[in-house]
């Protein structure tokens, strides 16, 4: 039995708003998506993850979601995308949407209905619960974007749950009709011919049903997060969560090959229970690592321990809520955290821009769009600088805009753009291209076994293998040569690309460097 396409498959976040705009208006849409469809061909990966472009008010730039069955103007029309969605499919790539299930906008008619009176049939499909007896907020939960987890609705007398903005209220998945509604979502889109759903806050989709207080975080202090101030053990990762998971892993099933990746940030014990829901558990683990050889081999090895019978590994390096590769890094251990991500087991991300190099560009304070930023400002929780616009030539605005790109563009992009680095020997583009093009002409790297292998310092190496096919890859996390003692199983194989280019001897890394062995 062959393994699923999306096993082998290396994933790519299309953040819609920063890859290409097509009419001028400073922001990208479906059709410059689809104008830049050869681009991700040559590149070589093998599916397409578009962020949200669903109607929205834009409160939290689509995560609010007015309508889940109809494309907001701004990026296009339903025709467009089945556009999008035809022309990949002819190249051979696969289309995800992200999906958005925890919370609609206060201007979904859903809510406008359920706002509208305590005796409305859609009330319960949202979260509403009255005043404590000291008139405050139910309980003490807390917004990830600061601020209590609830706001008062005057006209009925309640409060409604928002665990994000107050223009974000929370979906009651308690609700069978609600619950039925927002599963009618995934079965309009998969006859559309989508491939899949990336799950937004999947751990964040029931709460408590007693609506218990959160308990108090002893730490927190004044240069955190306010939603850290408390442990959120009551209001997201509820045990119920499991089979709404499964409900819609049945129906993804059901429409044939789609694949069901969900975002959960939770520790690594706990992640692994959302396996048999979701096909594929989002591994974040790589964005906070320390960067260190033996820390980075722990975490490897213990996320390999803990997945369950025929669970499925991924990676992620970065996207559009963590700083960038680039920035975490450098330029140069960036290339090496490239061939990490390409070369471990399971099935990667890719955040667009990374393959170029880009890192996160500093918003002059006029130019801040993100409601996180502008409600807890300074504390470094802004997303603009991770979502600035795609740099693909060295024409005006770096080819994204013919008008004023809603984002600044990083300063460098008349040098760093796709164009640029596609014609230079030795480039990030390259790089991330020749690695993508040897993983696919590796089974071993693509879908094979995963084994440490030992060495010292800052070093990391460790050996693919799928029957009797073997690489080795071994990556230097330090700034200086590093040895390392090649084992004799490996006498065989040569060295086919190095993230530094040139010569490269795998017994003396140089600082920075990469192998792969084959």
């Amino acid at each position: 039995m062959s393994a699923p396409w999306w096993q082998s498959a290396v994933l790519y976040q299309v953040y819609p708003r920063s890859f290409q705009d097509s009419n001028g208006d400073g922001i990208g849409d479906l059709a410059g998506i689809t104008a830049r469809l050869d681009d991700l061909v040559a590149l070589g990966v093998d599916a397409l993850w578009i962020s949200p472009v669903f109607p929205s008010p834009m409160a939290d730039f689509g995560y609010d979601v007015a309508d889940y069955c109809d494309i907001d103007p701004r990026f296009g029309t339903l025709a467009e995308m089945d556009r999008l969605v035809s022309e990949a499919h002819a190249r051979g790539l696969k289309v995800l949407l992200d999906y958005v299930p925890n919370h609609s906008s206060d201007q979904h008619p859903w809510f406008t209905a359920s706002r509208s009176s305590r005796d409305d049939p859609k009330r319960d499909w949202y979260i509403w619960r009255d005043a404590a007896p000291d008139g405050g907020p139910p309980n003490n939960w807390i917004s990830d974007f600061g601020g209590p987890a609830w706001e008062w609705d005057a006209a009925t007398g309640q409060y409604y749950a928002h665990a994000f903005l107050a223009q974000q209220p929370d979906l009651n998945w308690r609700n069978p009709e609600l619950r039925a509604a927002m599963l009618d979502v995934l079965r309009f889109w998969f006859d559309r011919g989508i491939d899949g759903f990336r799950i937004d806050v999947l751990w964040h989709m029931i709460k408590h049903a007693d609506f218990i207080d959160n308990p108090v975080n002893p730490d927190w202090h004044g240069g955190m997060p306010e939603m850290d101030r408390v442990h959120q053990t009551h209001s997201t990762d509820q045990p119920e969560v499991h089979a709404i998971a499964r409900e819609m892993r049945a129906i993804a099933d059901a429409a044939g090959e789609r694949l069901l990746v969900g975002e959960i940030y939770l520790p690594v014990d706990r992640l692994m229970k959302y396996y048999g829901g979701v096909h594929l558990p989002l591994n974040f683990q790589l964005i906070g690592a320390e960067w260190h050889a033996p820390s980075l081999l722990a975490l490897i090895e213990g996320y390999e321990r803990a997945l369950p019978e025929g669970g499925w590994p991924n990676w992620v390096l970065g996207n559009h809520d963590r700083p960038r590769a680039a920035t975490r890094f450098g330029a140069e251990q960036a290339r090496v955290a490239a061939m990490l991500l390409l070369t471990l087991r399971g099935t990667p991300t890719i955040y667009y821009g990374d393959e170029i190099g880009m890192a996160d560009v500093a918003i002059p304070p006029e130019c801040v769009q993100d409601p996180r930023e502008l409600r807890e400002p300074g504390k470094g929780l802004g997303r603009d600088p991770v979502r600035t616009p795609m740099a693909w030539d060295d024409s005006a605005n770096g080819g994204f805009t013919s008008g004023e790109p809603w984002l600044p563009l990083h300063a460098d992009w008349p040098t760093r753009n796709m164009g640029v680095q596609r014609d230079e020997a030795g480039s990030m583009w390259r790089l991330y291209r020749d690695l993508l093009a040897l993983r696919r002409a590796t089974p071993a790297l693509a879908l094979g076994d995963w084994a440490a292998v030992a060495s010292v310092g800052e070093v990391l190496a460790y050996e693919r293998r799928l029957g009797d096919a073997r690489a080795l890859v071994v990556l230097n996390l330090g700034t200086a040569y590093a040895p390392f003692a090649l084992p004799d199983w490996a006498a065989g194989l040569s060295v086919v690309l190095s993230s530094a280019g040139g010569d490269a001897d795998p017994r003396l890394l140089g600082p920075n460097e990469g192998l792969i062995l084959a």
